[in-house]
């Protein structure tokens, strides 16, 4: 399948001399994406996993030093590993991180390269005592978007060229082409993009099969969220995982802790959501005071959304009902918590760090980011009225927030009034950051 991180990883090969360190949630397609790299890249590849080959983390994991490693690890591997010509693939690394450590002399010492993936890791590594900075590349990997889902499903690179001119112009799209799109995103917020579940809606187009897919992973979830609460009582993971969808149906779609337990306090259980987050299962979207650069000086840590990671995993906590209502665009159901929840999920994976803002006397913003070193706030419509919005006017006319243009989703098309940009739902995974490839300053030092 078509993975936009396969770049990173070509790039990495070609030009980085570092490690390379692939995190990320479960079963997102990390090391198939590695071993297709690697494959195409005509390096020779010796990998270990450490699930499947339990017995490497004794041979490996003991107190040796980084010398001794390379000794043992050059002993397993086949003679058609010739140095220079070989990455070594470490996977499922959190069930032996301290390799982690060893990497620098790795690297120096520069005889492989070498790559590591794993579930888990933004747990896992913070029990690492020394990571070697400036000789490890992370790559943070997430779910399918949407504009791989369209190439999964065939859509031609006409199509997806097309898009990105009506976006960048902000015309319309023919409306025969819009319909078809908002139907695909409507499947898309049921089958999510889990690489397996995508997979499998393509080959059957049957959601009852994506279905039982998308409960397996869930269910690997929830057996990594027991075994953290059996060694601290005070997470509870598993209960905040399972109302995420009731908290997001809410009319004001924070977190509110009674849900719980009418005695929680959040410093109690603020590991249970630092953790959700750290294994990229869930995204927690934090409050600002106000929608000024720069977002994090503002930021709330207490007071929240909590997303799913990937939509699809979200949608299939509803009744089939919801999933059929959703297939059939019934603008009956509630289709907000879906639209934020694709949004949210879509601005993490273009690099964004989302926060929303509410304001008593002003209202609320579903989403902020930083784009360009400016504030850019965002709405969410999953109605008809996409252009009543109230709070983002009263935000957008206050002097001291500078606020230059705003961004409106809908299943409505592309449209632009004043400094409002309306666009279709589907379009969402094309608000990116400005790539800068060069940031040269020359100081003048002469008399100095």
């Amino acid at each position: 399948m078509y993975r936009k991180d396969s770049v990173n990883v070509r790039e990495w090969l070609k030009k980085s001399k570092n490690a390379l360190l692939v995190t990320g949630a479960r079963q997102i397609g990390k090391t198939w994406l590695i071993r297709d790299e690697i494959e195409k890249s005509g390096y020779a590849k010796y990998e270990i996993n450490f699930i499947d080959q339990p017995d490497m983390i004794t041979y490996l994991n003991t107190k040796m030093s980084a010398e001794e490693f390379l000794i043992k690890l050059k002993m397993l591997m086949p003679e058609d590993c010739k140095p220079h010509k070989t990455v070594v693939f470490f996977d499922e690394i959190q069930k032996c991180p301290e390799i982690v450590t060893k990497i620098k002399f790795l690297v120096d010492e520069g005889s492989f390269r070498y790559v590591m993936s794993g579930s888990l890791l933004g747990v896992e590594l913070k029990g690492i005592t020394s990571v070697p900075v400036g000789y490890l590349t992370v790559l943070r990997m997430y779910p399918m978007d949407f504009e791989e889902f369209m190439v999964a499903n065939n859509v031609s690179k006409v199509t997806l060229d097309m898009l990105n001119e009506k976006f960048k112009t902000c015309s319309p799209v023919d409306d025969f082409v819009h319909q078809k799109l908002l139907a695909m995103f409507f499947i898309y917020l049921i089958v999510g993009g889990m690489p397996d579940a995508v997979k499998t809606y393509v080959e059957t187009k049957d959601i009852r099969e994506v279905d039982k897919i998308q409960r397996d992973i869930i269910e690997l979830y929830k057996e990594d969220f027991s075994q953290y609460e059996f060694e601290d009582k005070k997470l509870k993971i598993k209960s905040i995982y399972e109302i995420i969808p009731a908290e997001l149906n809410k009319q004001n779609k924070k977190f509110v802790f009674t849900m719980l337990n009418k005695e929680l306090k959040f410093d109690r259980y603020e590991n249970s959501f630092l953790w959700l987050k750290e294994a990229g299962v869930a995204l927690p979207v934090y409050n600002v005071e106000a929608p000024v650069v720069p977002l994090l000086a503002s930021k709330s840590s207490n007071v929240f959304r909590l997303f799913s990671s990937d939509i699809g995993l979200l949608t299939s906590a509803y009744p089939a009902e919801t999933r059929i209502e959703l297939i059939n665009k019934n603008g009956a159901v509630n289709n907000g918590a879906h639209f934020e929840n694709a949004v949210a999920q879509q601005l993490t994976a273009n690099g964004f760090e989302p926060y929303f803002c509410k304001k008593n006397r002003i209202g609320e913003i579903d989403f902020v980011i930083e784009m360009g070193g400016k504030v850019v706030p965002i709405e969410v419509k999953s109605g008809k009225a996409h252009k009543s919005h109230k709070a983002l006017d009263g935000f957008m006319s206050v002097p001291d927030y500078n606020l230059e243009k705003a961004y409106v989703f809908s299943v409505e098309n592309v449209e632009k009034e004043g400094s409002v940009i309306y666009l279709p739902i589907y379009m969402c995974y094309l608000l990116k950051e400005k790539r800068i490839d060069h940031m040269i300053v020359d100081l003048d030092i002469s008399g100095l």
